[in-house]
């Protein structure tokens, strides 16, 4: 990356300054349409870190002088950043979310829901600036997709080696995108990020799953592990213990970080940035329980149960869900908001409380885990952390760029969605919550979270906070998607090949690469089927 512009200047570029708001505005805009498309037509959000960058990248060779200023690699940070967190923000954080008292022929409660799912999105992504490069989610840690992004920014500006081996990477992401299947090679390139351990588990996770008929048949009706809530038994127990382990990390009087270069946040910075979130989180269920009605509908005792409840389960979706982002570059978010639902069925809760809860719990993590990536593109961009000052101010200017991000997020949701839900466009997996809401739960569902929460519970205690090994090997579990389990498990093969016999130079980039081509295929194509659906 440029020198001149990393440690020359000491002032990071400012999101509110005409030039840069000139960009990200618009970005904004389209990143948030795209978001909200993409969620009702396809079920999925794509990631639209590198259209951002590109966008800076494309100006800045525009031979004028209004256009230098996208020169800088930091600008196109903040225009990544912000195009993002505008799109998963409307797709993942509010659109989908409110489909669900929609479907549930609750049209009326749409609006309490948006109120609470825009509050919780806003405080998601502050807390994770507040707990970034911490004990608990280190900068120094894989965010895949963040690290792709930053390698991609870098290599535009250097060129060179870097540039060659990125776009070898990018073209092998296109290939296998288009050969296999779209996020295959992210699964590929991940494998030269992130955790081996950890990437192993969620390799694992993902082939039993997707072969769980042929191995299990005769263990399961169906051989469907899911119908018979292993994967989620094998969360609950892994997310336990990940929060205990959270728990004594943040309860150390010190931190046992040595890379002291690095603009860390203490321990007691996390302490109160999870005891500040917890706090507004049950805010945030009183505003959601008084808009939609809840206070007429529940005794006190379930009303009180209802809001200690429904902020636990938004604070644990997001620490779950960034964990498996941080490690990973997937987060099993819809899965994590289900097994909040079976949960809050399991506790007794009326059918309109459930829906406000689930999409309420569903509405935390994307964000959390967007600005993650986000914040690990700006650490790499700005030279891993070697001017503090300069990281502080670089994360702040991110900060500012999401959250403005967030409101035309907000602003775009507000305007689409009567339109969309007049055409009965909701988020697919929107109906499955509410089967699951009429379908009720039953002991048998109960003792099966317990009976497969034990080995979960088991697997991340071994594993440690640093690997992760159960909230991995539980995220793939969650998700039928057999093909990427082959490929992480060939990338870690790879990988290790790599590592032995070229000291693993280049390997970061190139995996970098392989990410951002797989997503830049996939966000274009996914794009052109939700615009001619």
């Amino acid at each position: 990356m440029s020198t001149s512009l990393q440690q020359g200047t000491r002032i990071h570029p400012r999101f509110l300054e005409l030039g840069s708001l000139l960009l990200i505005a618009p970005l904004c805009v389209v990143g948030a349409i795209i978001g909200v498309q993409l969620i009702v037509t396809l079920g999925i959000t794509a990631n639209t870190s590198l259209i951002g960058a590109l966008a800076g990248m494309v100006l800045a060779r525009i031979p004028l002088r209004a256009f230098i200023r996208y020169r800088s690699i930091h600008v196109q940070n903040l225009a990544q950043s912000a195009i993002s967190a505008a799109t998963f923000g409307a797709g993942n954080a509010l659109m989908l979310p409110i489909g669900i008292p929609f479907v549930l022929g609750r049209p009326d409660l749409v609006p309490a829901l948006f109120a609470g799912v825009f509050l919780a999105m806003l405080l998601d992504g502050y807390l994770l600036y507040r707990m970034f490069d911490s004990d608990v989610f280190p900068a120094t840690a894989a965010w895949p997709p963040g690290a792709a992004a930053a390698e991609a920014i870098s290599a535009g500006d250097e060129g060179g080696r870097k540039a060659v081996v990125l776009g070898v990477g990018v073209v092998v992401g296109i290939a296998g995108n288009w050969l296999i299947a779209p996020g295959v090679m992210s699964a590929f390139g991940v494998a030269f990020i992130g955790n081996t351990w950890a990437l192993t588990m969620f390799g694992i996770g993902l082939l039993l799953r997707g072969y769980s008929s042929l191995l299990f048949g005769s263990f399961f009706p169906g051989g469907d592990i899911a119908k018979a809530y292993v994967p989620h038994g094998m969360m609950v127990g892994a997310g336990i213990v990940a929060l205990i382990q959270v728990a004594f990390i943040i309860l150390r009087r010190g931190s046992t970080r040595t890379d002291a270069s690095s603009a860390t946040r203490s321990v007691a910075e996390v302490r109160r940035s999870l005891g500040l979130g917890s706090a507004i989180y049950v805010l945030i269920a009183a505003v959601i329980a008084i808009l939609g009605g809840l206070i007429a509908q529940l005794s006190i005792g379930m009303l009180i149960a209802f809001l200690i409840y429904a902020a636990f389960a938004a604070l644990v979706h997001e620490l779950i869900v960034g964990l498996a982002a941080m490690h990973s570059g997937w987060f099993p978010a819809f899965a994590v908001a289900l097994i909040t639902l079976v949960i809050g069925m399991l506790i007794g809760f009326p059918p309109v409380a459930l829906a406000l809860l689930v999409g309420f719990s569903a509405a935390t993590g994307p964000a959390f885990a967007d600005m993650g990536y986000d914040l690990k593109a700006g650490f790499m961009l700005r030279g891993y952390g070697s001017d503090p000052a300069f990281e502080r101010d670089g994360r702040r200017q991110q900060l500012f760029a999401a959250m403005f991000a967030f409101v035309i997020a907000g602003i775009v949701v507000l305007i689409a969605y009567p339109g969309l839900f007049a055409q009965n466009l909701v988020a697919p997996v929107d109906r499955v919550f509410v089967a699951t809401i009429k379908a009720g739960a039953s002991a048998d569902v109960a003792w099966s979270l317990v009976m497969w929460a034990i080995p979960g519970a088991i697997i991340q205690f071994l594993g440690g906070p640093r690997r992760q090994l159960g909230i991995l090997l539980a995220t793939g579990l969650l998700i039928p998607f057999p093909l990427a389990g082959w490929a992480v498990l060939a990338g870690v093969a790879c990988r290790t090949l790599w590592e032995r016999f070229a000291k693993a130079e280049g390997m970061e980039v190139f995996g970098a690469g392989v990410i951002a081509g797989d997503a830049l295929f996939a966000f274009f194509t996914s794009t052109w089927k939700a615009a001619f659906r």
